[in-house]
């Protein structure tokens, strides 16, 4: 097995199972054992009051969703041809880097772990793995052969499949960041929902008008 497939296999569980807990979170209201927690990190991390489940699920479920974005951004290098695509890549890498940083944070703070109990996998891996497995239809998560594909290809075509697969990566996004404003508790966390929603909508405009001329 390649690396390429053992990060692939080694993340889809996780992916899967932290979308699971996103869904289930969104509709349970956000109730549950994270409801008005505070914990001491929280209050000296910066991050904001009490938090809840949907908070946690949304931050476990968005890092893997961001690490296999920046992983379809690398591919872009030496392949992609348009311009357009160049800047958003280079969108994706300034803007999601930090937030998995700040997502991490939050868990930290928390007590939560990256991964949720159950998941088969712990949390802080490295690299951008985050590909989805047999769960790479959720929430616009890439399966391991959109990217196997996509890595194959150059130019016009790279840039087609690229502005493809990262539309429906970004619309997951967006569905998952309006379930945090919805249900989430913690003001920072839903400011970052905030952003997610605003940037990501913003960007699949440009690609799909991209896509309109390729």
């Amino acid at each position: 097995m390649s690396a390429f497939d053992h990060r692939y296999a080694r993340t889809g569980a996780v992916t899967a199972a932290v979308l699971a807990a996103l869904l289930l979170a969104g509709c349970g209201g956000g109730s549950g054992s994270g409801d008005a927690a505070k914990t001491p990190a929280a209050a000296t991390s910066g991050t904001v009051g009490a938090f809840n489940d949907a908070d946690v699920a949304f931050a476990q479920a968005m890092i893997p969703h961001h690490q296999q974005a920046l992983e379809m951004a690398e591919l872009a290098d030496g392949r992609a041809e348009d311009a357009g695509i160049k800047k958003i890549v280079a969108d994706v890498e300034k803007a999601q880097d930090p937030e998995i940083r700040t997502m991490r944070s939050w868990l930290k703070a928390w007590g939560k772990p990256e991964a949720p109990e159950g998941s088969g996998a712990s949390g802080g891996h490295g690299g951008h793995g985050g590909g989805a497995g047999d769960g790479g239809s959720m929430a616009g998560m890439m399966s391991e052969q959109d990217m196997k594909e996509l890595a194959a290809l150059r130019g016009k075509a790279f840039d087609r499949k690229f502005a493809e697969l990262m539309i429906a990566h970004h619309e997951g996004a967006v569905e998952m960041a309006e379930t945090e404003r919805e249900n989430g508790r913690d003001a920072t966390a839903r400011k970052l929902a905030d952003d997610v929603v605003r940037t990501q909508s913003a960007e699949i405009t440009e690609l799909k008008k991209i896509l309109g001329r390729l």
